[in-house]
Order: structure tokens, then sequence, then C-alpha cells
């Protein structure tokens, strides 16, 4: 019994740490290392940014597969971009579409833009390796077909890539629902950015919003053909060279959020097996020599990547301590069955229209579904062979 209250206690605190401890402890950490810096500047009185006179060449990177619904807009979009024309190329990949969006690709014309329209569907990591080794520009944005770029977005990303040190960016993507054009951004998603800012502070952002980020084309490392969660892996694959990763909420881009909870279940389990999938590659983040990044990857990452398994021990630890002398494992009990019948309701949709409840239930209800999703994700990864390609998101 005294191993099964030990494992208890273990993994309650882990998703604990994860999602409230770490937090605290990044954000204090970021404050006291941005005061030292502050500090710093004061006495020495050096610039900590480099003004950029000159703009550099950047050519941006779109593979898509049946986007005939938003890929005119997308290119559209990419050709009004506040950026000079003569440092701008843009690649447009179409891997095996069986819609109209080959033909829509060849009615542009404009110089600047280079499509590519590739007869098999192989996945989108293979399109990028094969985009890559045609790109000759000093920088790479990578994005997708259902993103917007404000005007100055590649200025942004350029601006903060042209640092000392640096070789990758990750921008920000601002979610917004498809009927409404309403911001959704989540609780959850304004957390994640919050995190994001202050482990960039300490050099130990993890990963990019596939919808935009850029990188020096010179560190782009080829991935493997089954890679799922390619914007993750390119860009720790650039931090593994040396470079700084830095998060600049300046450059933003807009993205539809999924049309329905299905498609977005579906999207989860996906990026869930593409998770364990790239922890299975990248063990080198986990020696201590890269500092603030190992530990944020631990924090951030690995311990949440394990959380729905966590929960289940949990409450299966919890559920046989009950015959414990101690009182305190029923109430937890309590509490555990409490937060599943919350989530049972959110799911039903009940309880919306109670406003006190209605906040906290939903909050319950993405936390436990994003989970369900993410251990759906690990049982796929281990009894599949994953592949890269296309499981298109109705927009």
């Amino acid at each position: 019994m005294k191993y099964i209250e030990v494992l208890f206690w273990v993994v309650s605190l882990a998703i604990v740490y994860s999602y409230v401890i770490y937090p605290f402890i990044l954000i204090f950490v970021s404050a006291l290392v941005q005061c030292v810096r502050d500090t710093r500047y004061a006495l020495i009185k050096k610039e900590r940014r480099t003004e950029i006179s000159e703009a550099s060449s950047v050519t941006i990177v779109i593979s898509a597969f049946n986007e005939e619904s938003c890929i005119k807009e997308r290119i559209e979009n990419l050709l009004s971009l506040n950026y000079p024309i003569e440092k701008l190329n843009i690649f447009v990949a179409s891997d095996g579409s069986t819609d109209n969006t080959n033909t829509i690709l060849s009615s542009f014309s404009d110089p600047r833009l280079q499509t590519f329209c590739f007869e098999e569907n192989r996945g989108k990591i293979n399109v990028l390796n094969d985009l890559m080794e045609r790109v000759t520009s000093d920088i790479t944005v990578f994005s997708d077909a259902n993103t917007t770029f404000e005007k100055d977005a590649v200025t942004q990303l350029v601006m903060s890539i042209n640092q000392k040190g640096v070789g990758a960016v990750c921008g920000e993507l601002v979610l917004i629902d498809a009927h409404s054009g309403d911001n959704k951004d989540n609780l959850y998603w304004k957390y994640e950015q919050v995190l994001k800012f202050h482990e960039s502070r300490l050099n130990a952002l993890l990963g990019a919003n596939g919808g935009i980020y850029a990188i020096k084309t010179d560190f782009y490392i080829p991935l493997p053909s089954n890679t799922i969660i390619d914007d993750f892996c390119i860009v720790m694959n650039v931090a593994r060279q040396k470079q700084s990763v830095v998060y600049t909420p300046e450059a933003k881009a807009i993205e539809e959020i999924a049309p329905s909870m299905q498609e977005e279940a579906n999207r989860r389990i996906r990026i869930g097996a593409g998770n364990y999938q790239a922890l299975a590659r990248l063990t080198w983040l986990l020696s201590p020599k890269y500092k603030w990044r190992c530990f944020s990857f631990i924090s951030h990452k690995v311990i949440r990547w394990f959380v729905p398994h966590f929960m289940i021990i949990s409450l299966s630890t919890n559920f046989a301590l009950l015959w414990h002398s101690h009182s305190i494992y029923t109430y937890l009990f309590s509490a555990q069955a409490a937060f599943y019948c919350l989530w049972l309701l959110g799911s039903l949709k009940l309880l919306r229209n109670i406003p006190i409840l209605s906040g906290i239930v939903s909050l319950i209800t993405f936390f436990v579904s994003m989970n369900i999703s993410l251990f759906r994700g690990y049982i796929r990864y281990l009894t599949s062979n994953l592949s890269a390609t296309w499981q298109r998101t109705s927009r």
C-alpha cells in the first residue's frame, strides 16, 4: 500500500508541476534574467538589438493538399505583403491534390511566385524537403495554406532573425471562428503564449507555430519522410546547431479553428502521435548541457505528453487508497470524481446557461478532451505505422 501511495503522489504532483508550478518558476527566472539584462544595459548603455538596414532575401514555403477553398486568397495575401519585391520569393507546392488546387495555382503569373504540382501525395515533410533544396534565400519562412499573414509579418520575422546568434523565429498565430470571425484564443492558448514569451527570454523556446515561423536557410536539416510534427523538429534542429530560437508576437498570422469538435479531436490525435515520435527522435534535448531548453523540454513537453497516463494512474491509485486510514484520500477521490463529472456535463453541453459554472466547465472539458486525444495519439504511435501523408481538416 505504501508504494501505491507514493505512486499516487508522484503522478499527481507531476501534473500540478507541469501546469502550475513550472509556469511560476519560469516567470520568476525570466523576470530575474530580464532584471539583470536591464541593469547591465543601464550601466553599459549598449544597444541590445541591432537594426538591419538592408532587407534579407526571403522565400516563403507552403505545402498544400486539396486547398481549393483557400489557396487563391492565400497567395493573394502573400503577394500583398509589405516586403521588398526584389527580395521576396514564394514557393507553393501541391502535394498530389485531387481538387482544383493545381488549376488555381497555374492561374497566377507573378514572377515572385513559383508553383510545383506533384502528382503523388507524399506528405508535407517530403514536399518541404524537396522545396528546401531549391531555396537560395538567406531566410526561409514556413506557413500553411489556410493561414493569413498581416502586412508586416515577414518584416517582423526578418527583424528578429537577423539579430546575432538567432537561427529561428516563431511568430504569433491568432485563431478565429470561421463563421463569426471572432477571436477564439481561449484561456489555454493564451496561457501557452505566455509560456512561449518567457521561454524565449531564456533561450528555451520549444518549436514554433506551424502557420508562421522562419529559419536561416543554412540551418535547415532534412527530416525523415514520416515526420508528423515538422515545425517542432525543424526548429529544434536549428537550436541543436547552437542557434537561439526567439518568439516574436509582433509577427502575426490568422488561422481558422477546426469547424467541429470531432475534426479538432482528430487533429489532436495526430499531433499526439507526432509528439511521441518527436520524443523518440529528440532525446538529445534531455541532456543537461542544453540548460534551460532541457529544463523547459522536460517540464513543458515531456511531462505534459504523459499527463494522460498520470491522470489514469492518479484516479486508479486514489481508488485503491480509499480504504487507507487517512480520510484525505476519500476527499481527493471525491474531488476527482466531481472533476470528471463536470467534464462529462461539458461534453454533453449541459450547464452552458449557468454563468458561474460555464467557464469552469468549459476549461475542464477542454483539458480532459485534450488529454484523451493525446492518449489516443499515444496508442496510435504504438500500434500504427505512422505516415506523413495528409489528413486534411475541413475549413
